[in-house]
């Protein structure tokens, strides 16, 4: 029983931090705290990464429609998301710390693949996949350099801020967040702002950082634009369902 939980505890912390905690009862062991802190929330955003943009499939599925959101942000954030993987990847860094980008690649592509499907595209969809599929091999199977790789990774900054600035460009000029999902908008905005923490925890990795920095911006941006456009009827809508008086015509005198 001892063997188990001890296998447990190193899981979310190192022999120094278990032997603080476990052998010398020191619970106010700061850098132990943080680096415990650090693993847990990588752990549960990894965990809610599985489902965390369900919501947005889901609310596309039922609607049959892709509508109020824009593919060209969906994809530049599917790329940003697959840099940032395929970077942390290849460096050997912890799973906790980049993990949650593997289920968010899942369900973008997912949600890209829908918009094209209902908006009568449905050929662009399989090559979209395609080449995709191609792209996450050439990126993680050794057969692009670390330098390429790093070099791709702090093109993640200008790809974030163009694909989630279009987004919120798009519901601007709706004066609505369309199919967007509340749940999915709120879950992107608080795992990128716990990211900032974890990946100063658990890489060090100053562009990683910087990356995380600009993506709870851009986030940051969509999360108020759903709280401002929240009980705001769609523009060009406001009127349906009013029915128009007939004008009474005059007499002749």
């Amino acid at each position: 029983m001892d063997d188990l939980i001890r296998k447990g505890a190193l899981f979310l912390m190192n022999e120094k931090c278990y032997d603080n905690y476990f052998l010398d009862h020191n619970f106010l062991d700061v850098p132990c705290f943080k680096a415990l802190l650090s693993k847990g929330l990588g752990i549960g955003i990894i965990a809610g990464s599985v489902l965390v943009k369900v919501p947005q499939v889901l609310k596309i599925l039922n609607a049959k429609s892709g509508e109020g959101i824009n593919l060209l942000g969906v994809m530049l954030d599917l790329l940003a998301i697959t840099f940032h993987m395929s970077y942390s990847f290849m460096n050997g860094y912890p799973f906790s710390s980049w993990g949650d980008n593997t289920f968010l690649a899942i369900q973008t592509v997912a949600i890209a693949v829908l918009v094209l499907f209902f908006g009568g595209r449905r050929p662009h969809a399989v090559i979209f996949l395609l080449g995709y599929a191609t792209i996450l091999y050439v990126l993680n199977s050794g057969m692009t350099s670390m330098r390429v790789l790093l070099a791709i990774q702090s093109c993640n900054i200008p790809i974030l801020l163009v694909g989630k600035l279009s987004q919120a460009l798009t519901n601007y000029r709706a004066g609505s967040t369309g199919q967007l999902s509340a749940a999915t908008v709120i879950l992107m905005f608080a795992g990128s702002l716990a990211r900032i923490f974890t990946s100063i925890q658990e890489t060090g990795d100053q562009m990683i950082i910087l990356t995380f920095c600009a993506s709870t911006f851009a986030n940051g941006v969509i999360f108020a634009q759903l709280l401002y456009y929240w009980n705001k009827p769609v523009a060009g809508k406001k009127d349906v369902g009013k029915v128009k008086k007939p004008m009474k015509s005059k007499k002749a005198d």
